[in-house]
């Protein structure tokens, strides 16, 4: 490997006498001298290690350093220290991909370990290597719908799914003759009752989201039969982390699930990269898109993994792939491994019921504030919406958060672009929350609103 050293002045020498060119002017006399800049260029001495060092410890104490209370798809959970030291080992932090079995078995059989667990988080048979992100994953679902139903141009999508699921949705669909067709929502809830009306032949399937967009915990009894009765599809997306808690995309019957791992071992970091999920039954196995690692046995007899059932646009006809998807986000899904193996199921259902816990404790702090109130009756795990009565109350609560240190929320109006969401905030509550943070937001927002 070259080494990351510049030549010196006696290299360059010997390069331009190898070649017979008496400067470096010579060797770039082919440029016009018109748009050469001429001048030195206006760049600072370089430092040394120990004056770069302190230029960013100065830099980094001019951040201010806020309490979260975002949430609506990227979470401020706990991450163990251990996460970010082994997936940044170097063998893991490669661009590439492990075509070559008989080099690669370490990340195979990595990837493999995170499919196996989200199989069991989702109570699904398959699940493939990780997609780009949540979103993503809903897109590639609403194919594998469609091109499980014959004839089929409609998947019906709950307006309670994230506002940017609706917009990849919609972005996929353009120009394929596909379409999306929205379910209302009743009470911030998805309106179960009003989908066997939504339901005919044009129909491939249902996607629903539970936490939905507001943070509700749905209740979809019943829903996987009327959509089964109608030779459909059911896909529900769910906050992994809630899966330990609430009942998962396989005991609701669903045929295929997605979500986004973020909340497990994955900083917000602005909001990515991130990594998402998609698990099936076995009879849609073959449908699955993007990469899927195997076990097998080898010549041997012993134990080996490797790619399989690799049904994409490299290896067979572009309008016969089940995605065209290049690749995928391996590392974030080798980091979600290694988180859940380090926390493993008790650790897990630890953070989800703490993050419920003080959650609840929030909202239930907040009853009775003038001018704000819960925006639904249904359950909620660690995340809700409070809605105020005017935009402009609104504002000045966040305002007065932030002044203190504390991101008080998202504004849902910004980014569902509807009018009835406009004074609405939902608020995100995890486990590292502390009690006097929660007690300092409940201050703030009383003094404001008083």
């Amino acid at each position: 490997m070259i080494p990351y050293i510049p030549h010196t002045d006696a290299d360059r020498e010997r390069m331009l006498k190898a070649i017979g060119v008496a400067s470096m002017d010579e060797l770039f006399s082919d440029i016009p001298r018109g748009i050469l800049y001429g001048k030195e260029l206006p760049i600072a001495a370089g430092l040394s290690e120990e004056e770069v060092l302190g230029k960013f410890k100065h830099l980094a104490s001019l951040n201010r350093v806020g309490v979260s209370f975002l949430g609506m798809g990227s979470y401020d959970h706990i991450i163990p220290s251990a996460v970010k030291d082994l997936s940044a080992l170097p063998a893991f932090v490669t661009s590439y991909t492990p075509y070559q079995p008989e080099i690669s078995q370490g990340l195979l059989q990595a990837i493999f370990e995170f499919q196996t667990m989200v199989c069991e988080l989702t109570g699904l048979d398959v699940a493939n290597a990780s997609l780009y992100d949540g979103h993503s994953a809903a897109a590639e679902a609403a194919a594998m719908m469609l091109a499980s139903k014959r004839k089929s141009t409609v998947v019906l999508v709950s307006e309670t799914v994230h506002p940017f699921t609706l917009e990849v949705l919609e972005t996929w669909c353009y120009g394929t003759g596909f379409s999306i067709r929205t379910i209302a929502e009743c009470n911030r809830t998805t309106d179960i009752t009003g989908i066997p009306g939504l339901l005919d032949a044009q129909v491939a399937g249902v996607l629903v989201q539970s936490p939905n967009r507001y943070g509700f915990i749905e209740d979809y009894t019943d829903l996987a039969r009327s959509v089964h009765e109608n030779g459909s599809l059911l896909t529900i997306s769910s906050d992994p982390l809630s899966l330990v808690i609430q009942r998962s995309q396989g005991e609701w019957d669903a045929d295929i699930a997605i979500g986004d791992t973020q909340p497990l071992g994955l900083p917000c970091a602005f909001g990515g990269p991130s990594c998402g999920y998609i698990a099936v039954r076995e009879a849609l196995m073959r449908k699955l898109p993007g990469r899927i690692v195997g076990q097998t046995v080898d010549t041997g007899g012993k134990r080996a993994f490797t790619l399989t059932l690799q049904a994409r646009e490299q290896h067979i006809k572009r309008e016969r792939a089940t995605s065209n998807i290049c690749s995928n986000q391996a590392l974030a899904a080798l980091t979600t491994t290694i988180h859940l193996s380090l926390v493993g199921y008790a650790g897990m259902l630890e953070a989800a019921r703490s993050s419920q816990d003080k959650a609840q404790y929030l909202a239930r702090q907040l009853v009775g504030t003038p001018h704000v109130v819960m925006g639904g009756t249904a359950p909620f795990w660690c995340e809700f919406p409070l809605v105020f009565d005017t935009v402009e109350t609104m504002e000045k609560t966040l305002a007065a958060l932030l002044a203190e240190g504390l991101h008080g929320g998202i504004r849902l109006g910004t980014l569902t672009g509807r009018p009835a969401d406009a004074s609405t905030c939902v608020v995100a509550v995890t486990e590292k929350r502390t009690k006097a943070e929660l007690d300092r937001y409940v201050q703030i927002v009383r003094e404001v609103l008083a």
